[in-house]
């Protein structure tokens, strides 16, 4: 008889045997039952017994090394933004997870959900300035939706559950655990996973009150000109075909926020563009001549709302919003809805009228032809030698039928990503917008491209971002990702020297760059890499980056001194947009 099968055969039977595992098993266990994918990260001494756990798990869970833990933050930003749920970073103590600080402020600016996993120096060392020892749970209290340090190994699993509840729920955001060594390193009973579904005195969703959507279906009834504001949270919640559904049933004009963009199609005959400081011109003026504004999903930011004491003073205020913080924050409302963004609108749905506003509509589109003939015609058909960003991001939404996700850094070649380019998929525009975080494009594509690996992924950089965060061009070759990453070079911070330029006499300080070769620095770390000066030399280049099987990066010499307009100038009512300088 074989005493080994008789042996295994008992232990099989035994009911119930408890496991004893490390915590830090116990971490890498529970994110496998959170379904998590892929962690960005970068190792150190604290953490380190938890990346030896992950060690035994590879061909379950993907960990991509960044080159710098700011870019595992901005890594876990895209691929949530495209994914709609959290995955995770890692950082070790100190200014590892310090490092994370700028991308977990991001994400709570933009509502975007990750769980952030630290180590920490031993129990019995904390508070004693001990090696890379830093308060981080103090430090990211403000810009957390929960920060919280596990001590002892038997606390993982619950916090880790109650973590991914916390930042994948209502208004989404970021949460951080730290933990320290020793809670990684003892032996604890490993009863599985259970996942949190509610917390006591937590309500992420809210119930819709119907006395105020029966309040505000009577108001857009009444409308004569109404108008509505679709922002991020229409994206989070789903809500795009029922926000269409509203817009067309009740024959509202609709505008995108920069973080709605997708959200309602470019092409429809209801939308009218976006607001804000460099938004269109109808969305802006029209909106102190609206009668009814809808806001859906969207937290009045102050680069939309502009001098908020002149700010659609005229119209009746509806806001449907899943943060009660939010509502009545900064635009008092006259009608606040309290809830999910499509819950909302589909509860709205059937208590419309059949209407139509083909005059006011009009109004709209009698702007666009003032836009167009004063800004947009001479971005898009320049008569200088000079390369447009205007031009370049149309002939790139040209080349990839507006189904691309455009991942732009922060500054002037923002705006005319936002501004050029035709958004045909929701959650297709991934940028820093609260915030407004130079440096984020690059790793926050890493984490876009690998959220959607069957999609054109477009990194959107200046000349100035793209040197914060360059180092990652290592972490794009190490994972042959098939990011474009396109350079808009004026060897200026462009942003800051067109308000220089408007608004402090042309006294251009410190905004000056002297540029490296990015073309060799791209090909050193195995990227193909082209230069482009010339505009008859732009087709080819595009055609072969989007041709070309795996990362390639174009770098336009741009206009040095082109600005981007229209502009609502800083403390102007939205009305008072101009459109060129000589306005101001």
């Amino acid at each position: 008889m074989n005493t080994n099968t008789v042996e295994n055969t008992a232990e099989a039977k035994e009911p119930n045997k408890q496991e004893i595992i490390t915590g830090s098993e116990a971490v890498i266990r529970c994110l496998l039952e959170e379904e998590i994918e892929v962690i960005y990260g970068y190792p150190g001494g604290a953490i380190m017994p938890i990346y030896d756990a992950l060690f035994n798990f590879t061909d379950k869970i993907n960990h991509v090394l960044v080159r710098h833990e700011q870019g595992a933050s901005h890594a876990a930003e895209g691929w949530a933004r495209i994914k709609n749920k959290a995955t995770v970073c890692f950082a070790t103590s100190g200014p590892g997870a310090t490092n994370l600080i700028t991308g977990i402020a991001d994400a709570i600016m933009d509502s975007t959900p990750m769980v952030c996993i630290t180590g920490q120096v031993p129990r019995h060392l904390l508070g004693t300035d001990a090696f890379q020892e830093t308060d981080v749970v103090g430090i990211t209290l403000p810009i957390t939706k929960w920060s919280y340090q596990i001590t002892r190994a038997a606390e993982i699993p619950a916090v880790i559950a109650k973590a991914f509840y916390i930042a994948n729920s209502g208004k989404p955001g970021p949460v951080l655990i730290d933990i320290t060594k020793n809670a990684q390193i003892e032996m604890a009973e490993w009863n599985g996973y259970e996942k949190c579904t509610s917390l006591r005195g937590y309500n992420p969703s809210p119930k819709i009150d119907i006395v105020s959507v029966q309040k505000a279906a009577e108001l857009i009834n009444q409308a004569q000109r109404p108008f509505i504001i679709s922002g991020h949270g229409v994206l989070i919640s789903g809500a795009e075909a029922a926000l269409q559904e509203v817009a067309e049933k009740a024959g509202i004009p609709v505008c995108t926020t920069l973080q709605g963009l997708g959200s309602f199609a470019p092409e429809h005959h209801l939308y009218v563009g976006i607001p804000g400081m460099h938004g269109n011109y109808g969305p802006n003026v029209l909106t102190n001549e609206c009668d009814v504004l809808f806001a859906v999903g969207m937290r009045f930011d102050d680069r939309i709302t502009g001098d908020i004491t002149r700010y659609a003073k005229q119209a009746k205020i509806i806001h449907l919003e899943i943060d009660p913080c939010e509502i009545n924050k900064v635009v008092k409302t006259d009608i606040g809805i309290l809830g999910d963004a499509k819950e909302g609108l589909e509860t709205l749905l059937p208590l419309l009228e059949n209407k139509q506003h083909p005059e006011w509509l009009q109004k709209f589109r009698d702007c666009d032809k003032i836009e167009f003939e004063k800004v947009i015609k001479n971005e898009l058909n320049p008569t200088t030698e000079h390369l447009r960003m205007g031009e370049l991001m149309n002939l790139i939404n040209i080349k990839t039928k507006g189904e691309a996700i455009i991942v732009p850094d922060v500054g002037q070649h923002q705006m005319f990503a936002m501004r050029y380019y035709n958004y045909n998929k929701p959650n297709s525009m991934v940028t820093s917008g609260g915030l407004g975080t130079m440096g984020f494009a690059l790793p926050a594509a890493i984490g876009a491209q690998m959220a959607a690996p069957d999609r054109t992924v477009v990194a959107i950089i200046g000349d100035g971002c793209f040197q914060m965060t360059i180092q990652e061009l290592g972490t794009i070759w190490q994972q042959n990702l098939p990011v474009k990453i396109v350079i808009f070079n004026n060897n200026f911070l462009g942003m800051v020297r067109q308000w220089q330029q408007l608004f402090f006499s042309n006294r251009y300080s410190q905004v000056e760059l002297h540029n490296p070769d990015f073309v060799a620095i791209t090909k050193g770390f195995g990227i193909p890499a082209e230069k482009i000066e010339n505009r008859a030399d732009v087709n080819d280049a595009l055609d072969r980056m989007f041709t070309h099987d795996g990362p390639y990066l174009l770098e336009f010499l741009v206009e040095k001194e082109a600005n981007v307009f229209p502009m609502v100038p800083g403390g102007a009512a939205v009305s008072e947009i101009i459109l060129s300088p000589s306005e101001k």
